[in-house]
């Protein structure tokens, strides 16, 4: 594996200590990734990226969404939580690879989709790392950042006020996207979910 920078270094790490009980941790979130996924509009045979897919839970329903003839990867940067993955049998809904999502092994335009759930706010450059994602994203492609619950519920879970410089405010994540490649076509922001919807510009 290259050598990994100190930002990535303390993602791992991070992960790395929460990994053996992340799922029993949020054990209700399946319905909204559930949700979230089918916003996607995916369809039979297309080929979809969870990107930082932690323990695989939006796998299943990936799966569901583009049958067995679709494709799904799960990349994450760290072992432990693909570990976690593998245990909880999600890797029978797609293909794990311990890969950075800043630097992903697979083809330009290969895909139709990337699923981003609390991707954001863990890119240590959060520009280049969204145009690396719509690099292998064909135009026309889909990206869905996802959070099971919104900004203010997630801040306040934390016990921290909601900042300005939060990269999901709109006006933050709107010319963030535009800048990498992508038009946000829909956002939500309310207590029970986070999802903003952008399009991969040709």
């Amino acid at each position: 594996m290259r050598y990994m920078s100190d930002d990535q270094t303390r993602v791992q790490e991070f992960f790395t200590a929460r990994a053996a009980d992340w799922d029993s941790r949020f054990p209700d979130d399946g319905p909204a990734y559930a949700a979230a996924v089918a916003e996607l509009g995916l369809r039979a045979g297309d080929r979809v990226l969870d990107a930082g897919c932690g323990t695989g839970r939006a796998l299943p329903p990936l799966r569901a969404a583009v049958g067995p003839s679709g494709v799904v990867l799960g990349a994450d940067l760290t072992p432990a939580m693909l570990r976690e993955a593998v245990r909880a049998g999600r890797d029978r809904d797609g293909a794990l690879l311990l890969a950075d999502v800043a630097a992903l092994p697979l083809r330009s335009r290969a895909l139709d989709a990337v699923f981003g759930a609390g991707l954001i706010s863990h890119l240590p450059s959060p520009a280049e790392n969204l145009r690396e994602l719509a690099r292998v994203v064909r135009p026309g492609g889909v990206l869905a950042l996802f959070h099971p619950i919104g900004r203010a519920a997630l801040a306040a879970r934390h016990g921290r006020p909601l900042t300005p410089d939060d990269l999901r405010a709109e006006p933050n994540l709107r010319p963030l996207l535009a800048g990498s490649g992508w038009r946000m076509s829909s956002y939500v922001d309310e207590d029970s979910r986070f999802l903003a919807l952008a399009v991969r510009e040709g």
